[in-house]
């Protein structure tokens, strides 16, 4: 592998991770040296590669010998939103299995709970009431649309189609993907929107997509339509959603991430009784998994190939 103890700084997990990760890249890539990220024994100039999650600003900036970054999640916003980011060090995207699958679950079990009204179930039990009903259509009778169908909007198609329901997908370029009808650019987003009865937002974070749905794009779904959000928070202009609700165009919202993280006490999404509101647990991957994805990147960096998953700037991800 021609590895000369090359550090690896770990910042995710905390401190009391270090020894797993320390074993698991003993077993994948043998030779890495391995330390938690305020190591004080670290030279920040024998620091080549780095494992991070929300690494605070400037730090990286540190490392005059760095080659690599590689994100401990699917997205980099929390590393390239440091001003001080070296601009030539490419990040990796933490693209595992299990990312996919997990996120992939979610989505599933999001659609579901909307085609199946939870929301009416919780209310239900929280008042110890007794609410006998029937969903109002099946599976199979259900529009969902997915925005994004990179590698996760493609997994999640291809498990919500296995439920029965009906796929579309819309994203900035034409995708052929069996039994989904794809919608491709700007022009042909509100005839997506038109026929969508679940709306799943997966796209990252771009200049394009930043608050793409707003108040006159929410109005093009369908009434009673519900609305997923795994991407990133900033796809949504929440006012707009929660006015949507209010006046019962939309039915229900089950959001994931959001603008602001943690989301405030004092956020009135959550309150209000159309919205769900899960805590940015949507993709996950074991350690095992992800120290399995940086090996794949580390081994390609040692041989000279192409890193996987790589970020890309003119795209935004």
């Amino acid at each position: 592998m021609g590895v000369s103890r090359q550090i690896l700084l770990v910042k995710t997990g905390g401190e009391a991770a270090i020894s797993e990760w320390r074993a698991l890249f003993a077993e994948l890539a043998p030779g890495l040296d391995v330390r938690w990220w305020d190591d004080p024994g670290a030279n920040p100039d024998d620091v080549n590669f780095v494992l991070v999650w929300q690494p605070e600003a400037g730090r990286l900036a540190r490392y005059r010998n760095l080659r690599v970054i590689f994100s401990s999640g699917a997205g980099v916003d929390h590393i390239t939103c440091d001003p001080e980011l070296p601009a030539d060090i490419p990040i990796v995207r933490m693209a595992s299995q299990e990312t996919l699958r997990t996120m992939g679950e979610y989505v599933c079990l999001a659609v579901l709970a909307i085609q199946r009204d939870l929301l009416r179930v919780i209310a239900a039990r929280a008042a110890c009431r007794w609410d006998e009903f029937a969903a109002q259509r099946t599976a199979q009778q259900t529009r969902v649309g997915v925005m994004g169908l990179g590698n996760i909007g493609q997994t999640a198609a291809h498990m919500l189609r296995a439920l029965g329901y009906q796929l579309s997908g819309w994203a900035q370029s034409r995708k052929s993907i069996a039994d989904v009808t794809s919608f491709a650019g700007m022009e042909e987003l509100d005839a997506f929107l038109q026929q969508s009865d679940i709306l799943v937002g997966l796209l990252p974070e771009t200049l394009n997509t930043r608050h793409l749905l707003d108040a006159a794009r929410l109005a093009k779904l369908p009434t009673g339509a519900g609305v997923v959000n795994a991407g990133r928070g900033s796809l949504i202009v929440m006012p707009d959603l929660i006015a949507a609700l209010d006046s019962g165009h939309l039915s229900a919202a089950l959001l994931d991430v959001f603008e602001d993280e943690p989301l405030p006490a004092s956020d009135p999404l959550w309150r209000h009784p159309r919205i769900l509101v899960t805590c940015h647990i949507a993709g996950f991957a074991s350690r095992r998994a992800r120290a399995e994805h940086v090996a794949r990147g580390l081994n390609a960096y040692w041989s000279g190939q192409t890193l996987p998953s790589v970020f890309k700037l003119d795209r935004g991800y």
